[in-house]
């Protein structure tokens, strides 16, 4: 019964006070190992030839969580972080999902990390967070209990032309590789557990990161590796959810 509590049973429904993400550049060799045998990296390459591949770090405020057939007033609020690799399935009949593999989730409820981790799998971890924003200045900052997932970040809302890491050619480019895709993959041993998003009005736009610090870069397999900020998005007040998930 617990492998299929784990197919994320129960849509979802939530309104983004905040949502910001930033998408890390690193080398495909790196990241592969990460992925299951059914998925892919989602890959990119750059007009100097290189190839890139990407980890997208999640920052969100949200309020009104909640499954799907309840109110909005019966949700509740949370600080989340999620580190996810950009990822694609390809389907049976040819067709091409893109999304993220979860790496690891982090969230300020405690009750909210013990239910996510029954019902999906996701890898969250409660961890104390917060969101201040002060005019155009977006911060985010989580302590994990080990270190291993501390988070320092801010955004400038108010620039408009961004300067990166010079991974992407355009401006289209970049947003192509924004995140939240529209799928998330959790591999199991019958297959590939994959759950779509759904979400309203939808347009992030690219913001400046004045400051970074992602310590999860920084263990593990990232370990002594620099990681390239290739894009940062935000969008703030807009519906979000999830819908079932289906196995493939």
């Amino acid at each position: 019964m617990s492998w299929f509590l784990r197919r994320h049973p129960v849509p979802m429904r939530t309104r983004f006070d905040h949502s910001l993400v930033l998408t890390y550049a690193f080398e495909p060799e790196l990241l592969a190992p990460l992925l299951p045998r059914a998925l892919e990296l989602d890959t990119y390459r750059a007009p100097n030839g290189t190839e890139h591949a990407f980890v997208a770090v999640a920052l969100v405020s949200l309020r009104q969580l909640r499954p799907a057939f309840l109110p909005a007033h019966a949700g509740f609020r949370s600080v989340m972080a999620g580190y996810r690799v950009l990822a694609k399935l390809r389907t049976p009949t040819g067709k091409t999902l893109r999304g993220l593999r979860i790496l690891r989730s982090d969230t300020d409820r405690r009750a909210l990390a013990l239910g996510a981790n029954v019902l999906t799998g996701y890898h969250y971890h409660h961890s104390p967070a917060g969101v201040s924003f002060d005019g155009n200045r977006l911060c985010f900052k989580v302590v994990s209990r080990d270190g291993t997932a501390d988070v320092a970040v801010t955004a400038d809302l108010a620039e408009e032309s961004p300067s990166w890491g010079g991974v992407f050619a355009t401006p289209a480019d970049a947003r192509r590789f924004a995140g939240p895709l529209p799928y998330t993959f959790s591999p199991e041993d019958k297959g590939i557990v994959v759950v779509k998003a759904y979400r309203q009005n939808w347009q992030p736009a690219p913001v400046a990161v004045t400051s970074a610090e992602v310590s999860f870069l920084r263990h593990g397999p990232f370990a002594g590796v620099q990681p390239q900020l290739a894009n940062a998005f935000h969008v703030s007040d807009v519906d979000y959810g999830w819908h079932r998930g289906e196995l493939r």
